[in-house]
């Protein structure tokens, strides 16, 4: 009987040793997928920002706006004429201080004010006195615009300058059609003040403009601007 406790003992201590060597291999391997797992999780997403070097040739190409001036100002001998983005920042400070209309994203209008004439930085400002055919003129700012993209290194950034200048371009929506409105109060604005600082008669331009806006918030500043100037 002896013999018999001696043997069971040991054979129970020979199974315990087993299943202390296996049960940690065990775990071991039950925790490898969740490993990958969290560490597939853990990994950055692709950024929908642009590369700094990709930022930066984008900026730079940006600097002709800055520089390269309105060539309805400079062909009536303006002086000191504004520049590209000079009319694009007030166009965003347009949208920024605009009431608020029912189904219209003012940040939107913001957006699409500053780009609205991006291309330009390219193909610069082409009037209608420069004789280029409406559809020539919207082919060569596509195609600077595709080459404004590129630069930006693509993804999600340059995927929404993209659409904000297609939606202008096209007059798709109520914020297009708002946006294009301040193009115009922008431009009789100006030419307003370049009358008084200047003494010259820029009629044209008020009447280029003339029944031409398709929305509340321009009609009324526009009937503003020609009150304004009647009593000069």
């Amino acid at each position: 009987m002896s013999r018999a406790i001696c043997k069971s003992i040991l054979l129970s201590s020979s199974l315990t040793s087993t299943h202390l060597r296996l049960t940690p291999l065990r775990t071991a391997a039950s925790r490898a997928p969740r490993m990958a797992a969290d560490a597939s999780s853990s990994s950055p997403s692709p950024s929908p920002s642009p590369s700094p070097s990709s930022a930066i040739d984008f900026l730079s190409l940006c600097h002709r706006l800055k520089t390269t001036k309105r060539a309805g100002w400079i062909r009536k001998e303006v002086q000191e004429p504004e520049s590209i983005a000079d009319h694009m920042y007030r166009m965003g400070l347009m949208a920024l201080i605009a009431s608020d209309i029912p189904g219209v994203n003012r940040e939107r209008c913001m957006k699409m004010a500053i780009v609205h004439d991006i291309a330009e930085a390219i193909v610069g400002d082409i009037t209608p006195s420069d004789g280029i055919p409406k559809e020539e003129k919207s082919r060569r700012e596509r195609e600077a615009l595709k080459k404004m993209c590129e630069l930006l290194g693509g993804g999600d950034r340059a995927k929404e300058i993209n659409e904000l200048w297609m939606e202008y371009e096209e007059n798709s929506s109520m914020e297009a059609k708002v946006v294009k409105d301040f193009d115009k109060v922008e431009m009789i604005l100006q030419a307003l003040e370049y009358e008084k600082e200047q003494g010259k008669d820029l009629e044209e331009f008020f009447e280029s403009t003339a029944g031409k806006f398709q929305t509340d918030v321009g009609k009324a500043w526009a009937l503003e601007i020609a009150s304004r100037r009647k009593k000069e």
